[in-house]
């Protein structure tokens, strides 16, 4: 009898041994799947917009800081300008402010990150761009660009 309740507790074990293991196998398979996944989103940049404005209903511009692919802590500046078509705003124009990856990832995302943004309803609309590049250092030098035809050129 003793034999007995050994064996039946020995499958029994060898059961749950295997029950669970087929459910971490499972777990592991479907990490994996979604890891797989999130590598290939990864691939595409991270984007936060940092700015925005609108410029009575000719323009309307923003700036958007996108995580470099190749250094977590670097990040590019996109300034977009928008012009209105249909009813819809329409991009018109993309620069880089300053140099690609040459901005920090997080000084750029976080609180105070744009020092100035500023501009007219003029045409050409003057803009002035001037971002944090570390909380030590302070704010860039201010770029200037001007905004004619919903096209951007250096100032």
């Amino acid at each position: 009898m003793n034999l007995a309740r050994t064996r039946t507790r020995t499958r029994s074990r060898r059961g749950t041994a295997v029950a669970l293991t087929m459910v971490m196998a499972a777990a592991l398979g479907a990490a994996g799947a979604g890891s797989s996944t999130a590598g290939t989103a990864a691939a595409a940049p991270q984007t936060r917009q940092i700015a925005s404005s609108v410029l009575g209903s000719d323009y309307k511009i923003t700036l958007t800081a996108l995580r470099s692919t190749q250094d977590e802590y670097a990040a590019s500046v996109r300034l977009q300008v928008y012009t209105q078509s249909g009813g819809a705003w329409k991009e018109s124009d993309r620069v880089t402010v300053g140099d690609v990856d040459g901005w920090f990832w997080f000084p750029l995302t976080g609180a105070h990150a744009v020092c100035q943004l500023s501009t007219a309803s003029t045409e050409p609309a003057p803009l002035t761009v001037s971002l944090l590049l570390t909380p030590s250092l302070g704010c860039s030098q201010p770029t200037h660009f001007v905004i004619k035809d919903g096209r951007v050129y250096a100032d």
